[in-house]
């Protein structure tokens, strides 16, 4: 007999996860892709290695999240579609219940969601500056010729780290150079890359904002253990790295997915695993029908259109998606 399972997708611009929960809310599978600028390509390969894995179990339900969201929901079928602080503060309060502060960090983006029982209270997110994102260590880490799985291990050497200009991603790198000039050593320099980051990031997310115990750290970031330590040293308290740290995002779209069937139980919309072997593509036009002109999106499988995106006023995808999906 087919046990029933959930699944959550999490479509970002440098990864997309999937989770596949059980009906006690387990966690059964649990993938993490690099999307590399093909968000189709990557849900595609997600789905395959998700099928090989529980071919034999009944998906209830699924939920999707992330940049790319909408564009998954329209070729899988979703149930739930919910924005990524919504999904992040979902799966870090199931994993570490009475969790306050959420720190995340990921390749392109980061965030902090502050919490009281369970609720949000408030965030705030930067998606403009790379000083505070991932992608920050990652080309420092590549200009010193050190594996970025090896920078925390390095970094957590240093005896005296030195302190790098984190404000801009352009003055830290010129900074870096020019310490590196001066013969300091490796691990000093990797342990103020650590520090400027987290200088960073409380200085443009967590200012004017009062960060409460329990504290959660996650987001790919979160597998450097020398940024753990920075964290620590900065607030001063213990700072917690749940397990499934790097695909929080797609937990919390398997479990809002889950936690609405126990709400109102619904037929899911999943369209089935036949997608991972669909040809899927985008095209866009520019609408000429108001002088937004917005670039609409428009959405094939296997030829057929299943949606539109990227239109403000609804006018394509408002009317367009409801009919394929069979709403109204």
């Amino acid at each position: 007999m087919k046990k029933g399972v959930f699944l959550g997708i999490d479509v970002g611009s440098v990864s997309t996860n999937l989770v596949v929960i059980n009906e006690e809310k387990e966690i059964l599978e649990a993938i993490y892709l690099r999307t590399n600028g093909r968000p189709l390509v990557a849900l595609k390969e997600g789905l395959r290695k998700i099928y090989d894995r529980i071919k034999e179990e009944e998906i209830l339900g699924v939920g999707t999240t992330g940049s790319g969201r909408q564009l998954a929901a329209l070729v899988l079928g979703a149930d739930t579609v919910k924005n990524e602080i919504t999904a992040h503060a979902v799966a870090a309060n199931y994993l570490v219940p009475g969790v306050r502060t959420i720190l995340e960090i990921g390749g392109q983006d980061s965030k902090l969601i502050l919490l009281k029982d369970g609720v949000v209270t408030d965030f705030a997110m930067n998606t403009v500056c790379a000083a505070g994102t991932g992608s920050f260590l990652d080309q420092q880490a590549q200009r010193l010729n050190i594996p970025i799985e090896k920078f925390g291990e390095i970094a957590l050497k240093a005896q005296n780290p030195v302190r790098i200009a984190g404000r801009c991603a352009v003055f830290a790198e010129s900074d870096m150079i020019h310490k590196q000039q001066l013969g300091l050593s490796i691990e000093d320099i990797l342990a103020g890359l650590c520090d400027a980051l987290v200088r960073n990031y409380l200085n443009n997310l967590a200012k004017g904002k009062k960060l409460y115990d329990k504290i959660v750290f996650q987001g790919g970031v979160a597998a450097n253990i020398a940024m753990r330590e920075a964290f620590r040293r900065a607030l001063c308290t213990e700072v917690i790295v749940p397990p499934y740290f790097e695909v929080m995002g797609a937990l919390g779209a398997a479990l809002i997915a889950a936690f609405e069937r126990e709400k109102q139980p619904y037929k899911t919309r999943f369209k089935g695993f036949n997608v991972k072997d669909a040809e899927l593509k985008t095209e866009n036009f520019e609408c000429q029908n108001c002088p937004n002109f917005c670039e609409v999106v428009k959405i094939y499988e296997d030829y057929e259109v299943v949606g539109y995106l990227n239109d403000r006023c609804g006018r394509y995808s408002q009317m367009n998606n409801k009919k394929l999906a069979g709403i109204g």
